[in-house]
């Protein structure tokens, strides 16, 4: 339940930070100006999360291709997922995730603390 009224706070609160965000961006800068901001990210957005996706993909093929289970490349591949879910979103806050989560070592530090946080919630049996 606790879930649930979190993800409404976020689903109401994310879009008016963005409309707000792009309103007053295009008040200083100019509407034009924002616009050009808004394609450039989502050119460049694209074309990271393709390449960053394509290299992952290739990273669990050559994982399970040596017999080991790729879990540091699939966790990597949700968070370009991720990535790319936010970069979908137009909006200033929803791009500069999205980029943060783009930058390899921003993910390894998430990928670290979920499992440091998590570790001795499962029980693991090989």
């Amino acid at each position: 339940m606790r879930y649930r009224w979190i993800l409404f706070g976020a689903f109401l609160v994310v879009p008016i930070v963005e409309i707000a965000l792009l309103v007053s961006f295009s008040r200083v800068v100019g509407i034009w100006w924002t616009i050009a901001l808004v394609v450039t990210t989502a050119f460049l957005g694209s074309w990271l999360v393709s390449r960053q996706g394509r290299e992952t993909y290739l990273a669990v093929r050559r994982d399970f291709s040596q017999g080991v289970f790729p879990g540091v490349s699939l966790a990597h591949g949700a968070m370009i997922l991720i990535a790319g879910a936010f970069l979908l979103t137009p909006g200033l806050l929803t791009d500069a995730t999205g980029f943060l989560l783009l930058i390899p070592a921003v993910r390894e530090t998430i990928r670290r603390w979920v499992v440091a946080r998590s570790a001795n919630r499962w029980t693991i049996v090989p």
